[in-house]
């Protein structure tokens, strides 16, 4: 686990915490170490880091990899916390909190992303090609450019083509199990990646349920 937190006073007692839970810590209090460190399997990411902003380091390690990102942040702004999901933070907590809180987050987390890597790295629906190792999606030979959310609820759609996904599921799964933003958040981009796929068909709504994942006849 990568820790990135410039403050000795939370750092020290939080890497001895993780560890007597078990976990192994590497910590860093830079951005630029934080981006040079070897890949972990988790990243616990503080955003006030003396050379820059946590939020560029989130945007960077999501766009290389899938590794499972909490971030840890004084900031408690409901702007704040959209942003970092959007971003592809898998959740936050907000300072002060709790080691047992913590421990829990990063376990359900790790439950998440257990159930996603259960499946195939590559789902074909039709043609559309999905590649969640590497994060491409190409439909008809042609790649698509989708945003880290885009491509996160275009692989949970499908991940089972022709079922269909609730709201709920689909918000808890694709943005956070704690989420009590507004589900309009889900429309803006279902409707973004319509357009993006290129026939609305691709994705149908199903009244007072959800939605489903089919190649369009």
């Amino acid at each position: 686990m990568l820790l990135v937190e410039d403050d000795d006073a939370i750092a020290e007692p939080l890497v001895a915490g993780l560890e007597r839970d078990g976990f192994v810590v590497s910590r860093v209090a830079t951005a630029d170490d934080a981006l040079a460190a070897e890949r972990s399997d988790f990243v616990l990411l503080d955003l006030g880091l003396p050379d820059g902003d946590g939020t560029d380091v989130c945007r960077e390690l999501r766009a290389r990899s899938d590794v499972p990102i909490i971030v840890i942040t004084a900031r408690g702004d409901e702007i704040d916390r959209v942003v970092l999901l959007e971003l592809g933070a898998d959740d936050y907590l907000v300072k002060p909190f709790g080691l047992r809180e913590l421990t829990a987050r990063i376990r359900a987390v790790a439950r998440r992303m257990g159930a996603r890597g259960d499946r195939s790295s590559t789902v074909e629906v039709g043609p559309l090609a999905l590649d969640r190792r590497t994060r491409r999606v190409v439909l008809n030979g042609r790649e698509l450019v989708l945003t880290p959310k885009e491509f996160d609820l275009l692989a949970f759609l499908a991940s089972d083509p022709g079922a269909v996904l609730s709201r709920q599921t689909i918000i808890e799964t694709v943005w956070d199990a704690h989420w009590f933003g507004p589900t309009k958040t889900l429309d803006v981009h279902m409707a973004s990646l319509r357009k993006k796929l290129g026939d609305p068909n691709w994705i149908e709504t199903v009244r007072g349920v959800g939605f489903r994942l089919r190649a369009p006849e």
